[in-house]
């Protein structure tokens, strides 16, 4: 398994429990086929750089985790079909191997 880290915002004015919910739906897409979550992050609110989705600022959540390059594709397509999450980015991280 190698190690990635993933970034992704949501709206900041969703509740608790949609955030809590999007992060239950990640945790699933990564252990269901081996994969482990290592630490979870969560930065807060943090100015956009530019507008999205008219939102002028998001709530971060920084995800380490070990998985296999296969789950990727899947854990990318869970990512964008939920409305919550604005943007994402999933990153191998090389240090950690």
């Amino acid at each position: 398994m190698k190690a990635y880290e993933l970034l992704f915002f949501v709206d900041p004015t969703i509740t608790d429990e949609a955030r809590a919910g999007v992060m239950k739906r990640i945790e699933v897409a990564l252990t269901e086929n081996g994969g482990q979550v290592d630490n979870v992050d969560n930065w807060g609110k943090r100015k956009l750089a530019y507008e999205i989705d008219k939102l002028t600022e998001g709530d971060y959540t920084l995800v380490n985790f070990h998985a296999d390059p296969t789950q990727i594709a899947e854990l990318d397509r869970v990512l964008r079909i939920n409305d919550a999450v604005k943007r994402h980015m999933i990153v191998r991280r090389p240090d950690h191997e």
